[in-house]
């Protein structure tokens, strides 16, 4: 069978977590393909508020294999907090989460680059959740990383070996720190990663795949933040798009399937760098108070804006995405009219095109379409949504070409709507 992918279609925070926990019961694996616990995904259900930030978001789904894959950081003393919490809930996770052996250890020492790196960067600081993300990639592109593996093979050596460039770097920056403290809690939480399965991820993947086993991919952050082709500088530090399922994963192309896009019914972002729809206004704050657009791992508020066609077109062709998925449909449930912007102009020429600089200059153009005004929270069917619902649904689909197959109208599992 072919590996279906997840993944997000703006600047994250899109809703991807609970869309992977619906549609978990239809495959044998959830696989994480990129990302580090700088990504918070928000599941709800039974009455239970769960957030995830390295764990697959199909843990808890029984008889599903979790698989954190070989494009994924990991932040042992997280980790361990992570799922110390999920067992007081009474999840254990043992039986069904796997490691691969190739994933990058975020170690004490990056967390303590990144904030110095940020701090140093003044007004021009990329606006990162300070996790380490960012110096863990670059040790692992320069070469000088530590993966899960090594916890196995002679790892002490290797980690101070990593620890002393780390701190003649850190020299620079003339700061204070407590490295031992930090330790204790990074070194407990390498004993909690060494309870679970640590395997070869990419044979064990491929040979499920072969056998005609079922795999969903789940990517993190948004595609708009993709180190190559989102807004940069501001970005993340890995690929978010589907390209880096096959990379996070050890999968070849010909093995992706469908590719769900997820995007809010409206947009968001946190962190600094350009956004052309961002409203400074009522309406902005509108959003942000209806739809609790407020970071789930670092509690910053999101800065929101009308929904973008211009850049969801882009991502929609970047990743091949063959089925949308609308969330937070009804954060837009008191609005009598709600805009949708179509082109932009740039330079006094009016474009379709996502361009190379989305700065300041860039001008959004919208139409307005009617509001529904009607609470969509309580709907479960398609046959219920209110004419004006489905008027946004047709016209989205036509500009996106591409068919909207999964509604969500609330946080929990059951406001989910399949069509």
């Amino acid at each position: 069978m072919k590996v279906d992918v997840i993944l997000g279609l703006q600047w994250g925070d899109e809703g991807k977590g609970k869309i992977v926990d619906v549609l978990t019961p239809n495959y044998d694996i959830v696989a994480r393909f990129q990302g580090g616990p700088n990504a918070g995904h928000t599941l709800e259900f039974e009455g239970q508020k769960y957030i995830l930030k390295s764990i697959p978001s199909g843990i808890f789904q029984e008889g599903i294999m979790n698989i954190i894959g070989n494009g994924v950081v990991i932040d042992p003393a997280l980790f361990k907090q992570e799922v110390d919490k999920l067992e007081e809930t009474g999840h254990i996770l043992t039986d069904r989460l796997y490691i691969s052996k190739k994933a990058h250890l975020i170690l004490p020492t990056h967390r303590l680059l990144d904030a110095a790196s940020e701090t140093a960067m003044g007004e021009e600081k990329i606006g990162t959740t300070g996790r380490g993300i960012g110096p863990t990639y670059t040790d692992k592109i320069s070469r000088h990383g530590l993966r899960v593996g090594d916890l196995f093979h002679n790892f002490q050596e290797k980690y101070q070996k990593v620890v002393e460039r780390h701190k003649k770097i850190l020299s620079r920056y003339n700061i204070q720190y407590d490295l031992e403290a930090l330790e204790k809690e990074w070194f407990e939480g390498v004993e909690k990663i060494k309870q679970y399965k640590v395997i070869d991820s990419e044979f064990f993947i491929n040979k499920h795949i072969s056998s005609g086993g079922s795999v969903l991919a789940e990517g993190a952050q948004g595609s708009l933040l993709d180190i190559d082709f989102g807004s940069y500088p501001f970005v993340t530090s890995s690929n978010t798009i589907c390209a880096g399922a096959c990379t996070g994963l050890g999968i070849a192309p010909q093995q992706i399937g469908d590719v769900f896009g997820i995007f809010k019914a409206y947009c968001t972002r946190v962190g600094s760098g350009p956004f052309p729809t961002e409203l400074f206004d009522n309406d902005g704050q509108k959003l942000r108070d209806n739809g609790n657009e407020y970071g789930s791992v670092t509690g910053r508020p999101r800065r929101c804006g009308w929904i973008d066609l211009v850049a969801l077109r882009y991502t929609i062709m970047l990743n091949g995405v063959n089925k949308l998925v609308m969330m937070k449909s009804d954060v837009l449930d008191s609005f009598d009219t709600i805009k949708v912007c179509v082109s932009y102009t740039v330079d006094g020429v009016e474009t379709e095109d996502f361009p190379f600089d989305i700065s300041e200059t860039i001008i959004p153009n919208y139409i307005e379409i009617p509001g529904w005004k009607t609470d969509m929270t309580a709907i479960r069917s398609e046959n219920e949504f209110p004419e004006e619902f489905n008027n946004y649904i047709a016209f989205l689909e036509e500009e996106l070409e591409v068919p909207i197959s999964i509604v969500s109208v609330g946080p929990d599992r059951a406001q989910t709507i399949i069509r």
